[in-house]
């Protein structure tokens, strides 16, 4: 709300009060200005006893300023009893019921005073636009002198603080002060949260009812409107937001007020002119009767009416809509859109044409979606009505193009009602959308955005499967069930011919999810569509071809999901989360429909399929959505044959499609809450039991000793033997037939470098893998005693020593194989170990060995972190890019396996610092599971974690060194030393909260200290530590130090440096001079680089004598011989000294214990912190460890 205003109010410039052509007989002004509490909706002013309305025009302008204070609700002249008055402005907040009462009384007082009246009502819009100020009203009895018009300005008067906007709003001469901070404050429409809506709400609705109780009195008396149509006007042209955006929406919720005044009107003078006619046709022969003649006398009446209300809609148009229809505010371009649909649809006849439409078309390019939204649904209010199409067609050809490109707008919203409009448009008009805009519209159902999607799905329906169907319907009733289904047919038919000619989209998924809102009826005739696929070709029918009944089975399996889980689909958003109970009612019943159909038709589906492994691994899945509880399904004769024709499908094929759709179908048979689990259950354990009995008689063949011989044949009949298992004992536990005891020896023959084929390794190893979690998982139940744990640690122990053998494996996929199974039975292990209940028996404690712990570690080295380029390259640089991204997948998760172990803690937490080395280098491949890795072992223990950051650049750092000292050629894994720089910035960056991490950057900062000088003796010929330059990487965590931390840092590095003599001229000891800039940088936000650059001396505060004495060397010197050149903050510029100074020095740094206890001196004029303090009050942490 804009605040009161000063004093300097009621004074204007003498200037403004000057007007030659304006008589000033009676002069009023209304205020504005709040109680003390700045709320002006509490204010109340009590009209005062009104006198004799007088003829003289002079009488009544001296009422009027005695007058004007507010509108009674209970009019003196009805003699009711006296209510509090408020004003027109209160009234919003009083609610409809109120508002209908205080703007009849506001009628009788206008009748009674006009002019009073009226001042009170421009008030209420002054008021509504947030504005406190002062309105001053001067009579005009010209509207023609120019000398007046001249000073129709705004003017600002800085001195006193105020704006000032003189206008007429005749014959009125309106003068409004208010602050000149207007545009910076909210007002009422716009204010947050439900005030501002409800406001915008009662502010629309007080007009209309204004208009509507006005219409059969005031409203022509040539006096009101204009008035209040120039004051609108007036103010809808300010600069100032509030003015104009309120006075805009008050001026267009006036004309379509006016346009309801204009259709009743309409309709009294079409009812005038029947009544005139019916009268004519009684008295015809005879001259006109009075009847007749007062007819025609109320049809010339009302005609007059119609044409003056059509002028003040046209004045509104032309003074404010062509005016702000364009404004820079989204919110009244907006509302002028929306409301320019409004007056099209129901005053057609003098707004819907060419002339208005082209703003429509217009404002569909503007860069608001809220502006583009309103066009859009105002053209759907227009399209949506028969008799207004006639009127668009010059539009539709003109604007066609960007309502089609609008369907792929930015803003969801819009791009729905756009495709909603073209749904429209489809229906009501048929020759505006070419079979290209269709082909383009129809693509929309792959779209992501699901209420995008079901709209073009609904135009898919209506355009391409409805019209497929003949218009020829069954003659009787023996005829009614074969003309169903040969509709089915033909929508069927148009919907396999429009997925056959989206080439660039095969997700029946996601199409039959787009027809489900409007076609489900078509998807969910699951009886038709199984007959057309039972059903076999003859002369008279051809049938489906081979693809079209593999599209079929898709579109019926993807129907019963839908049916069965709802719209939930991967990648595609914007559906209901939340089923209401109606919509839960209808998929209990759609699954109690399919669960009752398809356990009867799937067996004759699958018999019929079972050669096509493709359309066999899709029928494999329908039973997962099998309602557990159906009545209806009673016995288990059923069940029987539906798992006697599964076991025939899985015995035909070994594919991984099949064989998982047949182990998640099987596990859902066989659950608990089935009524049929036990038949299912038995069915399970027969075909597990001859799988296992098969591949023991073959590996019995196979395997002599060490040695393992088989023909190709029977390694197939092995190989997809050992699929099915592996695919089954992902969900089913297949302990009690010991697969590991049968496996085993494969891997023992592997060890001797016995020829099995490595397909086979694979599998076993995966079986293994599963057969030791479900070990893990079933604990509780198997474990009885401390025997049975050992023996499982046995077994465990066993598996990863296998596991080892085969990470040297010389197949590429049996070395990744084995190091999955490894990482997840180990971390299931650790995760037993974590939720076990001690005082059962559970697993024991299993380490791995440090062989093991090596092997895992330099396979991630080896066959994660490859290549030298850090984008995401894969190793494989001619593969596809389709190849490259599997490639990249395959290598994320064997990092996260590795990653999952140092976070269980069963490897030590220093194996990370060999993962957070290549943080920067592969941070667009791996970056997040490594960041996630730190935070996770930063939550185990801060301090070991930290040390861990320590170890990864120490050994970065070393190997950097060892490589410069050789002269050899560079090795892919050495880092330069900006990148480990870059890399210890990113560290630092991870340590949020200083207080909270403050032993951990401190331990960074002795452990750096103690591994530049620990050990150093100080010769001839070694000046200085070789690792010295690890303090420039050292000082990146600096700035994470508190005060007194790096204190106690700095007398830490003292007792290093103390027993050493430092020449700061030679370029070897820069890293030092820059470590220590980086310690006594405590002013906040200045860094090392600043800090040694600085010729500020008291941002260098109590140095020693002899630190002032050897700053000597000027320009930029690097901190090591191998430093960046690019390092953060530029080139450091140290100060300067003079000549006779430098003589004077020598060249010994001693530092005194009083420099290293004393507090840093304050620059001069720095900011006191209250953060500052409370790291003074903090105790030093103790270096000595």
């Amino acid at each position: 709300m804009i605040p009161d205003p000063t004093a300097a109010a009621a004074s204007r410039p003498s200037g403004q009060n000057e007007n030659s052509g304006v008589e000033t007989n009676s002069a009023g002004a209304v205020n504005h200005s709040g109680d003390e509490s700045g709320n002006e909706n509490r204010q109340k002013s009590v009209r005062g006893r009104k006198r004799p309305r007088e003829g003289s025009e002079n009488v009544k302008r001296s009422h009027a300023r005695a007058s004007r204070a507010g509108v009674s609700r209970a009019g003196g002249s009805r003699g009711k009893q006296s209510h509090v008055a408020v004003t027109l402005f209160e009234v919003v907040t009083m609610g409809k019921s109120a508002m209908q009462a205080v703007v009849d009384d506001w009628i009788e007082a206008y009748v009674m005073d006009r002019d009073s009246a009226l001042l009170d009502l421009i008030s209420f819009f002054i008021q509504c636009s947030g504005c406190k100020g002062v309105v001053t009203a001067e009579m005009c009895q010209s509207k023609e002198d120019s000398d007046v018009m001249s000073k129709m300005v705004e003017q600002l008067d800085e001195g006193a603080g105020l704006q000032y906007k003189k206008f007429l709003a005749f014959p009125w001469i309106l003068t409004v002060t208010w602050p000149m901070d207007t545009d910076s404050v909210e007002y009422p429409l716009i204010q947050s949260g439900p005030y501002g809506r409800w406001f915008h709400s009662e502010f629309c609705d007080f007009v209309s009812v204004l208009v509507s109780q006005c219409q059969y009195s005031v409203i022509f008396d040539g006096y009101l409107m204009n008035a209040l149509i120039s004051l609108l006007t007036e103010l809808s042209n300010s600069y100032i937001r509030a003015f104009r955006h309120t006075c805009t929406l008050a001026a267009v919720k006036l004309l379509s007020s006016l346009v309801g005044v204009a259709l009743s009107l309409s309709v009294g003078i079409e009812n005038s002119q029947k009544l005139s006619e019916v009268e004519k046709t009684k008295t015809s022969g005879q001259q006109g009767t009075p009847r007749l003649e007062k007819i025609q006398k109320k049809v010339t009446e009302l005609q007059e009416k119609r044409s003056e209300i059509e002028s003040m809609m046209d004045t509104i148009f032309k003074g404010v809509f062509l005016k702000r229809y364009r404004d820079v505010l989204p919110e009244i371009r907006s509302m002028c859109m929306e409301e320019l649909g409004v007056w099209m649809k129901l005053y057609s006849s003098a707004f819907l044409n060419d002339s208005y439409l082209k703003y429509m078309g217009w404002m569909m390019y503007d860069k608001i979606p809220d502006v583009r939204l309103k066009c859009v649904l105002g053209l759907q209010g227009l399209y949506g009505d028969p008799l207004l199409l006639p009127k668009l067609d010059l539009f539709s050809s003109r604007f066609k193009d960007r309502m089609i490109s609008m369907t792929l707008d930015k803003d969801n919203e819009v791009a729905v009602q756009a495709m909603k409009l073209l749904v429209l448009i489809s229906k009501t008009c048929d020759d505006v959308l070419s079979s290209e805009d269709y082909k383009q519209l129809f693509q929309f159902v792959y779209s992501s955005q699901r209420p995008l999607a079901a709209t073009a799905g609904e135009l898919l329906y209506s355009r391409l499967l409805n019209s497929s169907v003949s218009g020829s319907d069954a003659q009787d009733g023996v005829n009614e069930k074969d003309a169903h289904k040969q509709e089915t047919i033909a929508r069927l038919k148009a919907l396999l011919q429009f997925y056959h000619e989206s080439e660039l989209h095969k997700h029946v998924v996601y199409l039959v999810d787009s027809l489900w809102d409007c076609g489900g009826d078509l998807l969910k005739d699951w009886p038709t569509l199984t007959s057309i696929l039972l059903q076999e070709p003859s002369p008279q029918n051809t049938g489906l071809t081979r693809a079209e009944q593999a599209v079929v089975v898709e579109i019926l399996v993807a129907s019963v999901r839908q049916a069965s889980e709802g719209p939930a689909l991967v990648g595609r958003s914007g559906g209901k989360k939340v089923l209401s109970a109606r919509e839960k009612k209808t998929q209990i019943d759609d699954s109690t429909k399919l669960t009752e159909h398809f356990i009867v038709v799937l067996p004759k589906l699958l018999s019929k399929f079972s050669r096509s492994w493709d359309m066999a691994a899709s029928l494999m899945k329908i039973p997962q959505y099998f309602l557990a509880e159906c009545p209806a399904v009673e016995g288990t004769q059923v069940v029987s044959d539906l798992t006697a024709e599964m076991r025939a499908v899985v015995e035909l094929h070994s594919g991984p499609a099949v064989l998982e759709a047949a182990a998640r179908s099987y596990l859902s048979l066989c659950g608990e809450e089935m009524a049929w689990h036990a038949s299912a259950r038995a069915a399970r354990d027969a075909l597990v039991q001859s799988w296992v009995d098969r591949l023991t008689a073959l590996l019995g063949d196979a395997l002599k000793g060490d040695s393992f011989s088989a023909d190709m044949e029977k390694t197939g009949e092995i190989l997809a033997t050992l699929k099915k298992l592996g695919a089954f004992h992902s969900g089913h536990d297949l302990s009690r037939w010991h697969l590991s005891e049968l496996l085993c020896p494969l891997l023992s023959v592997e060890s001797a470098q016995a020829a099995v084929p490595p397909q086979i390794i694979l599998e076993v190893l995966q079986c293994l893998c599963y057969s030791m979690l479900w070990s893990l998982n079933t604990s509780g139940e198997t474990l009885t005693s401390r025997e049975k744990a050992v023996a499982q640690r046995v077994q465990l122990s066993m598996f990863c020593e296998k596991s080892y053998r085969c990470l040297s494996h010389a197949n590429h996929s049996v070395r990744e194989q084995a190091f999955l199974g490894v990482c997840d039975v180990l971390t299931a292990h650790s995760y037993q170990l974590h939720v076990w209940d001690p005082e059962s028996y559970g697993p024991l404690l299993y380490t791995p060995n440090p062989k093991l712990q090596r092997a895992l570690l330099t396979f991630i080295f080896v066959h994660i972190f490859v290549g030298p380029d850090s984008d995401g390259q894969s190793r494989v640089t001619e593969d596809s890019e389709v190849e490259k991204l599997e490639d990249l997948h395959k290598r994320r998760n064997l990092l996260a396996a590795f990653c999952k172990l140092i976070v269980h803690g069963v490897l030590e937490m220093s194996m990370a610092a060999g993962v957070f080395k290549y943080y920067m280098k592969y941070y667009n491949d791996f970056g997040d599971i490594i960041k996630e890795t730190l935070y996770r072992t930063r939550q185990m223990d801060k301090i070991e974690s930290a040390q861990t950051l320590v170890l990864c650049l120490q050994q970065l750092f070393a190997l950097l060194k060892q490589e410069q000292e050789s002269g050899g050629r560079a090795h892919p894994g050495v880092q330069t030393f900006t990148s480990i720089k870059e890399l210890a910035r990113r560290f630092s960056l991870t340590f949020g909260d200083p207080f909270k991490f403050r032993e951990s950057i401190v331990m960074i900062h002795r452990n750096g200290i103690e591994f530049v000088f620990q050990g150093f003796v100080q010769t001839p010929d070694v000046s200085s530590p070789p690792y010295l330059s690890y303090l420039t990487i050292l000082s990146e965590f600096s700035s994470k130090l508190l005060r007194p931390d790096k204190k106690a840092v700095y007398s830490y590095l003292q007792k290093h440096t103390a027993e050493h003599i430092i020449n700061l001229r030679e370029e070897c000891w820069q890293p030092l001079i820059y470590y220590r800039a980086s310690l006594l940088a405590v002013a906040e936000g200045e860094d090392a680089v600043s800090y040694v650059s600085s010729d500020r001396r008291p941002y260098l505060p109590n140095r020693s004598p002899y630190y002032k004495q050897n700053s000597l060397v000027e320009g930029n010197k690097s901190p090591c011989p191998f430093s960046p050149t690019d390092s953060r903050g530029g080139k450091g510029q140290r100060p300067s000294f003079t000549a006779s100074t430098q003589e004077k020095k020598t060249e010994l740094d001693v530092f005194s214990a009083a420099e290293l206890n004393a507090k840093p001196a304050r620059p001069e004029g720095a900011v006191h912190n209250v953060s500052e303090e409370v790291e003074d009050d903090l105790e030093e942490i103790d270096l000595e460890v």
